[in-house]
């Protein structure tokens, strides 16, 4: 299995880093519903000092470049989800708002500055993850073992989750730089139902990302698994059933379910906003189907209150 993907050719669009308009047939935005309310940061909490932290040490954050609605509270409350290997992704997902592109090279002293600046937060928990990089030999996973072994160097108390890419091509690869020095919690994101990949997760793959899950479940059992779902693309309720029962057929223990928001108009609609009361009968199906945690609601994200996902479990 290989990426069409290479490095040696020049990339459309490869010199920019900006958010490159995605051809998506225009139509009338659905009204934002009540239940749709986002925290903006405060001078009173932490939020400044967190941003200001962030440019000094030149880190990136999933939190500003996705545009995450949560990002007032998170960093209020002196959290972030790093994004490492750079702000380009090698995908063009048209649901995300990071840039894509031919990325930078690796920055060898990243893993060293994450760990020192996990360390002056003095975290209990962070979440680590990653543009794809479909141009490196392993997909970037060295370099998620490289800031793993840095921060528990310089934090041995901090939990680490990472989040990962699907390293499609690349997985045996990654699964081995993954097992020598593993999270505490392993995430890969399905984002939506199999029906709906090609058009929402172009160059990936639903039954790839379910086994590269259950694979490395099954060599290290004691690292849990956690994927997340969105609401809004244009999937039905009982797809996201059958999502859930092939999450935990593979042994995934840890999941999240929140609304889709598009970052611009050039980015795929919402086809829907779905009442909280969908998402309350999600999370009552997902302790049926034996999920330990499933945190579920409009404003969820894949790292929102990710520190309580894995309470019990590590």
């Amino acid at each position: 299995m290989t990426s069409s993907y290479d490095p040696r050719k020049k990339q459309k669009g490869a010199e920019k880093t900006a958010r490159i308009p995605i051809k998506i047939v225009p139509s009338t935005p659905l009204p934002k519903p009540d239940w749709i309310r986002v925290k903006a940061g405060s001078h009173a909490t932490r939020f400044y000092e967190i941003k200001h932290l962030l440019r000094e040490r030149k880190l990136i954050t999933v939190c500003e470049e996705a545009n995450c609605p949560n990002i007032g509270e998170c960093f209020g409350k002196g959290t972030a989800t790093f994004m490492i290997m750079g702000d380009k992704c090698t995908r063009r997902c048209p649901f995300c708002d990071v840039g894509h592109g031919l990325p930078d090279p690796l920055d060898p002293n990243e893993p060293a500055i994450l760990a020192e600046t996990v360390a002056a937060l003095k975290l209990s928990y962070v979440v680590i993850t990653s543009v794809n990089r479909d141009d490196l030999r392993d997909g970037g996973a060295g370099h998620f073992a490289a800031c793993i072994r840095e921060i528990r160097k310089l934090a041995p108390q901090t939990r680490i989750e990472i989040l990962t890419p699907d390293f499609r091509g690349r997985e045996n690869t990654a699964l081995e730089q993954l097992l020598a020095d593993p999270p505490d919690v392993m995430n890969h994101n399905l984002e939506t139902v199999p029906r709906l990949y090609r058009e929402v997760r172009p160059g990936a793959d639903y039954a790839h990302s379910l086994q590269l899950l259950k694979r490395f479940h099954e060599m290290r059992p004691e690292v849990p698994t956690k994927s997340g779902l969105m609401l809004g693309l244009g999937e039905t309720d009982d797809e996201i059933l059958q999502v859930m029962h092939d999450l935990r057929a593979h042994d995934v223990s840890i999941l999240t379910i929140g609304q889709y928001l598009t970052p611009s108009d050039h980015h795929l609609p919402v086809k829907r906003y779905a009442h909280p009361d969908i998402f309350k009968a999600f999370e009552q199906e997902a302790t049926k189907l034996g999920f330990s945690h499933a945190e579920v609601g409009p404003l969820v994200r894949s790292s929102y209150h990710a520190e309580k996902h894995a309470e019990g479990l590590l």
